[in-house]
């Protein structure tokens, strides 16, 4: 028996695994993919915002302010590079800067510091490649960004190194109840028997709470595609930049990352199915016609990704955080989109002020540790800290990734950390090897060989994100030989 199962492991789940592991408890967060991060936590615009777009008085505009100043205490703890770089909202005729007032007054209504209506000039001095036909913006000077799958690792980390049991690959089959109240959580491998459940999945919670028999309420799927550009064009805006929003989106805008590349999008469409990450020449062409109404002059032969995330829309319009009226110990923390990472510190606080009122009792720790230990980045270190790592170990020394020079030394550390990597895609979130101009083409069989030899298995078994997505299916002169049919076993 367990006291609380926390479903999904995105960034709003392991926040709260993080804070429940503060106390005397036994926890176990459920993933249905082979790591963290895996859903829309992986894929999203990784801005922290201010708070201002969201309705007053709903849960997102509460949630949102209470979250933001929380986040530079919790990346300071898990050593998460976060930056507060401050967000514009463009308006490019009198019409937009009437909603630039709105969104301003809105802003001031759920209390928001700072918030202020510059001029063009002024704006054309903050960010001189911006569009010239801009009237003004609003300045939210809150703002900030972060990498989204790097936090949700570290809160992982952190929760399971003070007793949070976190197991991969464990979808939910079922849920059991007895006298409507929670009884066990059922897995391929295990029924887990627990006091409470936290149903935290993301795209599928609506799914899990008709499971239990709880409320019914629905997501929609949105899709939001992107480009990435090169690092060495990073430069070309300082803030996020972003359009006057619509009814359903914030809008294409074009924004830095943490790691020095920039992006543009994301577009906004309701999508069927709930794994439709596909990039269409028809999204790209829509983000790109966006992003140059604010920045005209974009450097598009050096865009080295694109991707697409998807949008956890309830038919609320609002996030679903409650104790659940039907199934005691049952608590909904659905529909969680945009501003959901801005609000993920705030709703792990009202979940476990849930907890409490449904009767859980906490008693705090006296050993909690909310310090991750330091990630040794190579491309950061000063010359002579590089020197003195390498003398430590050598593997530092060896770079393995040369487009982000990342070493074999930080790729073992990531596979070895607790809640490790074990695929390709898991050691790129933790490192960024295969995340650079040439995009893994020279790195991939290194990560390969060393993910093989780390966890003792073939490179037949090395996956790309989990069972059925291997990168290899033998060795070249068999295939020839076979015709292309291999046993890889």
């Amino acid at each position: 028996m367990v006291d609380v199962v926390i479903i999904g492991g995105g960034v709003v789940g392991c926040m709260i695994a993080r804070e429940l592991s503060r106390y005397q408890l036994k926890t176990v967060l459920l993933e249905k993919e082979d790591d963290v991060a895996s859903g829309t936590s992986k894929a999203n615009s990784a801005i922290i915002h201010a708070g201002y777009d969201a309705k007053p008085g709903t849960l997102k505009a509460k949630l949102n302010v209470r979250g933001n100043p929380l986040f530079d205490k919790i990346c300071s703890e898990l050593d998460v590079p976060f930056k507060r770089i401050g967000s514009l909202v463009v308006a490019l005729n009198e019409e937009e800067i009437r909603v630039l007032e709105e969104l301003m007054e809105r802003g001031k209504t759920n209390g928001v510091p700072g918030l202020e209506i510059i001029s063009r000039e002024k704006l054309l001095e903050m960010e001189p490649n911006i569009n010239r036909q801009a009237r003004a913006a609003l300045y939210a000077p809150t703002a900030g960004i972060i990498c989204p799958y790097e936090l949700t690792i570290a809160l992982a980390e952190n929760a399971c190194q003070n007793g949070v049991e976190i197991k991969l690959n464990s979808p939910v089959l079922g849920i059991g109840v007895e006298n409507e109240g929670v009884l066990a959580v059922r897995t391929p491998g295990e029924t887990i028997y627990t006091r409470y459940i936290i149903n935290a999945a993301g795209l599928f919670a609506d799914e899990i709470s008709r499971m239990a028999g709880a409320e019914d309420y629905r997501i929609t799927p949105r899709k939001g595609e992107y480009l990435i550009f090169d690092r060495r064009f990073g430069g070309i805006v300082s803030r996020a930049i972003f359009p006057t929003p619509t009814k359903i989106s914030k809008g294409i805008l074009v924004c830095p990352t943490v790691d020095g590349n920039f992006f543009i999008g994301p577009n906004s469409n309701d999508v069927r199915e709930k794994d439709d990450v596909a990039v269409t020449q028809q999204g790209i062409e829509e983000i790109i016609k966006g992003a140059r109404k604010l920045v005209p002059d974009l450097p598009l032969k050096h865009v080295i990704a694109s991707f697409a995330g998807l949008r956890a829309v309830s038919d609320t319009d609002d996030f679903v955080i409650m104790a659940s009226k039907k199934v005691k110990g049952f608590i909904n923390v659905g529909g969680i989109q945009s501003p959901g990472l801005s609000s993920a510190p705030a709703i792990a606080e009202m979940v476990l002020e849930i907890l409490k009122e449904e009767g859980l009792e906490l008693k705090e720790k006296s050993d909690y540790n909310p310090e991750r230990p330091r990630i040794f980045k190579f491309r950061h270190l000063s010359s002579e800290e590089k020197r003195e790592l390498i003398r430590k170990n050598p593997a530092y020394g060896r770079v393995i990734c040369r487009c982000e020079t990342v070493t074999e030394g930080e790729i073992i550390d990531a596979i070895r950390r607790p809640v490790g990597a074990r695929s390709l895609d898991a050691v790129k979130r933790r490192t960024r090897a295969g995340m650079g101009r040439c995009q893994g083409g020279f790195c991939l069989p290194r990560v390969v060989e060393i993910l093989a030899r780390e966890l003792g298995i073939s490179p037949l078994e090395v996956t790309k994100s989990g069972s059925g997505s291997e990168i290899l299916k033998g060795r070249t002169k068999e295939f020839i030989e076979t015709g292309g049919v291999v046993d890889a076993k």
